[in-house]
């Protein structure tokens, strides 16, 4: 079993890129979860979801604690609080950051990939300069770094689950793919 878990601010759509990736995985015939945890509701406030991927049935029913990939999609949350607890040895960390994946060390023996997802989606117009909204720029970096969901899988459930600017997510996905740095 695969367990992810995004770390972001309110508004960002961590919660519907955890909906968007357990879709993508869902047409390539995995089984999966996806749900969020709150703390206060509110716009900027941090907010953790988590997406789950197998094979097989997942009968398992609770958070996730020892996640095999983190995703953040605020890059201010990682001088914030410790976005590698509990990832397990070998896991993965995905940051929206202009930085290279070198300036970063969470003391444990774990990947890490950046990808500049503010600006990708500043560009396309998906939110402001101010609070852009990452999530599908961070989901088609994800497909690249890991592999778990190809980036055809992940643009069809963009195409099918965002409301608004579908083509403007599904551009800023293709574009964080191929920039990506790991």
């Amino acid at each position: 079993m695969i367990e992810i878990r995004f770390h972001g601010r309110g508004g960002q759509g961590a919660v519907v890129a955890s909906g968007i990736l357990a879709e993508a995985a869902f047409r390539e015939g995995k089984d999966v979860q996806s749900f969020p945890f709150f703390g206060v509701e509110r716009r900027g406030a941090p907010v953790v979801a988590f997406t789950r991927i197998d094979s097989k049935y997942i009968r398992l029913r609770q958070k996730i604690y020892t996640p095999d990939y983190v995703l953040v999609l605020d890059p201010t949350l990682v001088e914030k609080i410790d976005v590698a607890k509990g990832l397990k040895k070998g896991g993965s960390i995905l940051i929206n950051t202009d930085k290279n994946p070198d300036a970063f060390s969470f003391g444990g023996e774990y990947t890490v990939a950046t990808v500049n997802a503010s600006n990708i989606a500043t560009r396309l117009g998906l939110g402001s300069k101010s609070s852009p909204i990452v999530n599908t720029t961070l989901l088609g970096a994800f497909s690249k770094f890991t592999g778990i969901v190809g980036i055809k899988s992940v643009l069809a459930a963009i195409e099918g689950r965002v409301p608004v600017k579908r083509k403007e997510n599904m551009l800023a996905a293709r574009l964080a793919y191929e920039k990506v740095r790991f």
